[in-house]
């Protein structure tokens, strides 16, 4: 399993998934149709789904372009609202796409019907993460509240094996490291991750284990946190921050 990251718009990503054993590609979030078939062009590989993350124009819009350029495809999604769905997912809903195990993994908070995909290929592990979990940050609660995102965070994503590898909707990750300071500074592993990120053009991959470890949204039992919001209850932790992050 390989993994191309396509930059799109001013931050965001779409994403070409190789199977290399099945010798076929997917992709994620194809935001922009001509950039992305681009890249499948350059595999020479079969071209067989589309999995979106969710309906938002700015991860979906390519959808009805690049099905119009391949109209055999595959297109996975949580609702309706995701343009040109052939496929509708519910919460741990498992497919797979060649020789890759795909796990759909229902992440409410920033929409109502958000996906993230956990993607298995042997001892190689991956998720799509879309809009709920960025490096160092999480998405805006559009939708859903702060228990819906505490759930997506801190119980679903949280279990996923510390290996996992993260791939998320944007390249957010030095404002989210800015905002991270401010509440979490005495964090070591934050501020080594902080100098690791400092020039890198493109921060994706993380891993699930960097981000319990750094990530203030999936830090939320951290006395420190706590101590700063005000509250031990870990759903009102996260709470707290998000408004902070909103207006930081």
């Amino acid at each position: 399993m390989k993994v191309i990251p396509v930059p799109c718009l001013s931050d965001n990503y779409a994403y070409v998934l190789i199977d290399e054993k099945a010798q076929q590609v997917s992709v994620v979030d194809p935001v922009d149709a001509d950039k992305v078939l681009e890249v499948v062009k350059q595999t020479n590989l079969a071209f067989k789904s589309v999995l979106t993350t969710h309906h938002h124009a700015d991860h979906s819009g390519g959808n009805a372009k690049i099905t119009s350029a391949v109209p055999e495809l595959a297109v996975y999604g949580g609702d309706s609202r995701v343009p040109a769905m052939t496929q509708q997912l519910h919460d741990n809903d498992t497919f797979t796409l060649g020789s890759l195990s795909i796990r759909a993994i229902k992440t409410f908070g920033h929409t109502t019907s958000s996906i993230c995909y956990y993607i298995e290929d042997g001892d190689d592990r991956v998720a799509f993460t879309g809009d709920t979990l960025f490096v160092g940050g999480c998405g805006r609660l559009f939708e859903g509240s702060p228990q819906d995102m505490y759930e997506s965070l801190n119980v679903k994503l949280a279990a996923l094996p510390g290996d996992t590898k993260v791939y998320a909707g944007h390249e957010y990750t030095r404002s989210n490291f800015k905002f991270a300071l401010t509440v979490d500074g005495d964090n070591q592993a934050l501020r080594d991750k902080v100098e690791r990120c400092t020039d890198a053009q493109c921060t994706m991959p993380n891993t699930i284990a960097e981000e319990l470890a750094t990530n203030p949204f999936m830090r939320v039992h951290q006395p420190g946190l706590q101590k700063i919001t005000g509250t031990t209850d870990p759903v009102q932790v996260l709470a707290v921050i998000r408004q902070m992050k909103d207006q930081f």
